[in-house]
């Protein structure tokens, strides 16, 4: 038997359940179908702990499972380090040298200008002796030279403390800030690296499968935990052609599942556009209310919590 004819098979008898149950009151034949939400973390690495069991309830942002991550805190202490150097870079730069160095400085600024006051001292002494033949020449130049080195000297160390209390060059500084930046973007890589080697449940939801054990190896983007939300979970029901025309999204069914005493609602969610599962027929005015059109429907999450996928129900339409 081909698929073909299976699935014709297969609207055939949804047809005719429909017709014997209730089809005056537009009774349809249906099943639950769950939207699996399958999560995996984008890195790769050994399955250090799984936090939760095949059929287990989770709550939204708890814990799933574990991937090993000692390379990643690793990388993520040397960028902190170096986010921490860089920066201490920057504020060196910015506020230019220590005031240590900046006293050493003045110090030596004002020895030198004791140095050149005794040197203009002796130079003044000299020209006099010079007048009267007190002095050589040879002598007389010594001093000369003695005091504009000394004067010099207290010019170059006056320069060197104004030097000292300046920042460094605008340039340097903003190449500085850029490595600061690098630095603080290396920091949010690693620290993203190493989250996603903890994954955690977007949703509250039912833990429908789990795909790996504790110690195997997990490629990257392979699904460790199968998850089913409740807003995930939807009735599928199929409707002849004559009917289809008066659904629309967001309108009213009325639901009934083994288990359940009372009937609930759940909202249409999507109406087929086209004829699903079409049986061989010839289209007719005769023959045209064979064709059926899938239609889906979403229950109140409190609801669809306690169903199943696969579990057959009926639906009344409104």
């Amino acid at each position: 038997m081909t698929r073909k004819t299976m699935a014709a098979l297969l609207v055939v008898c949804l047809l005719s359940l429909a017709g014997c149950g209730d089809s005056g009151q537009g009774v349809f034949q249906g099943y639950v179908e769950g939207e699996y939400v399958y999560l995996a973390s984008s890195q790769a690495g050994r399955l250090e702990s799984l936090a939760v069991e095949r059929g287990s309830s989770v709550s939204a942002r708890s814990l799933l499972f574990e991937l090993e991550a000692e390379y990643e805190r690793q990388v993520l202490r040397q960028a902190e380090e170096e986010e921490l150097s860089a920066r201490a870079q920057l504020k060196d730069m910015e506020t230019g040298k220590r005031p240590e160095e900046v006293a050493m400085a003045r110090a030596q600024l004002e020895q030198a200008r004791a140095e050149a006051a005794n040197a203009a001292a002796q130079l003044r002494r000299n020209e006099v002796l010079a007048r009267s033949g007190g002095v050589s020449k040879a002598k007389l130049d010594d001093s000369r030279a003695a005091a504009r080195t000394s004067a010099a000297r207290v010019v170059e160390l006056a320069s060197q403390v104004d030097v000292y209390r300046l920042p460094e060059r605008e340039k340097r500084i903003e190449a500085q800030r850029a490595a600061v930046r690098a630095a603080e973007a290396r920091v949010a890589q690693a620290r993203w690296d190493l989250e996603q080697k903890q994954l955690r449940a977007p949703a509250s939801g039912l833990v429908y499968d789990t795909l790996f054990r504790a110690g195997e190896w997990v490629p990257a983007g392979s699904p460790v935990v199968q998850v089913l939300p409740p807003g995930n979970v939807k009735i599928r029901f199929f409707v002849p052609e004559p009917l289809v025309g008066g659904l629309k999204t967001g309108g009213q069914v009325l639901v009934r599942a083994d288990g359940r005493p009372e009937p609930f609602a759940a909202a249409v969610s999507y109406v087929a556009s086209n004829a699903e599962y079409t049986p061989p027929v010839i289209y007719s005015n005769e023959t045209r209310s064979k064709l059926v059109f899938m239609v889906e429907a979403r229950p109140e999450p409190g609801i669809a919590a306690e169903l199943h996928p696969g579990q057959p129900v009926s639906v009344s339409l409104p």
